[in-house]
């Protein structure tokens, strides 16, 4: 541990790939929420090291040395999360890892507006062990207003190990995604991520970015909609809202990516009105596989759809019944 304070530096094994480049560069692919500058910054006053040691900024590095990040903003950040009594809904746990399902409008970390009532909150009242694991034991995120499975380290080991699967492709997470669109066939989206030149709040496709490639097929067709299932291959900040919306096919409520209300001509009242109610990504996190961190055995876990996602699809399934019904009664005159 970096600075004398125990279980609040970040590390993280370099992946192979990254063999030769400069610690600088490759620190800003491990660490991507904290600009160039300031990790130079932070190699150059020893809170960034590499394998314990402080480097250069342009020091090149080797596959499977371990890289260790102590920023000093983020250890205000540590101490500041307070424990809170938050309902969690725990689908697997063990001593060393934890998988639960998140509900929608649950914020992860605290931020500006958001500053207790999260995710990290209740993780320190159920799990106080999590105080001294890197990130309190977060592995990876999901925004406020989507739903469904996210994994939890419960040591410094498991963080450790379970980040370089993530790194490593390894950690296999599947989505579900409600699109506006009647979406003709499945496909795959392979676009580079970035910040917005103009709005940095937004992630956009953008020549130079970080790869980012998303998988998706059709599980069920409406006459305006399709409901995929996504298959992550990896994960930047909004990548299949991002990447959906490229496509034009934005994912049904999103307030950012997506498109203006529209409910389709037609429609049953029921469904115009679950349109209108529902208030955020219809993106829900499903299905998750991983290799155990200490055991070695396969864990897959699902998480069934909020009611509010269950309940729109049954008023577009109704909807779709009742145009197919009117069809009939036309073709029959």
């Amino acid at each position: 541990m970096l600075s004398g304070v125990q279980g609040l530096a970040d590390e993280i094994p370099i992946p192979d790939e990254y063999a030769g480049q400069r610690f600088d560069r490759v620190l800003a692919r491990l660490f991507p929420d904290y600009s160039r500058s300031q990790l130079k910054g932070w190699i150059e006053a020893g809170h960034a090291r590499l394998d314990g040691q402080a480097v250069r900024p342009r020091e090149p590095v080797h596959g499977g040395q371990l890289a260790s990040l102590d920023a000093p903003d983020r250890l205000d950040e540590h101490s500041s999360v307070s424990a809170q009594a938050i309902p969690l809904h725990i689908v697997y746990e063990d001593e060393d890892l934890v998988v639960l399902d998140k509900p929608p409008g649950l914020v992860v970390h605290p931020g500006a507006g958001n500053p207790d009532g999260t995710l990290e909150n209740a993780l320190l009242h159920r799990f106080p062990e999590l105080a001294a694991v890197p990130r309190h034991g977060l592995i990876h995120r999901l925004d406020k207003d989507t739903s469904g499975l996210l994994v939890i380290a419960r040591s410094s080991r498991a963080h450790a190990r379970l980040t370089e699967a993530m790194q490593a492709r390894e950690i296999v997470r599947r989505y579900q995604a409600l699109v506006i669109g009647s979406m003709p066939s499945g496909g795959t989206v392979d676009a580079p991520l970035a910040r917005h030149p103009v709005d940095r709040k937004r992630i956009a496709v953008r020549q130079g970015g970080r790869e980012a490639v998303t998988h998706y097929r059709v599980a069920e067709r409406f006459p305006f909609h399709t409901l995929l299932d996504v298959k992550l291959e990896t994960g930047r900040t909004h990548q299949i809202r991002v990447h959906m919306a490229h496509v034009r096919y934005p994912i049904v409520g999103d307030p950012v990516y997506g498109r203006r209300l529209s409910v389709p001509r037609g429609a049953t009242e029921t469904l115009a009105e679950s349109l209108r109610g529902f208030r955020r990504q219809a993106l829900h996190a499903a299905r998750l596989s991983l290799t155990h961190p200490v055991s070695g055995e396969t864990i897959e876990v699902a998480a069934e759809l909020p009611t509010d996602f269950q309940a729109l699809l049954r008023a577009l399934r109704e909807d779709a019944r009742a145009r197919e019904a009117e069809a009939r009664r036309r073709a029959d005159r």
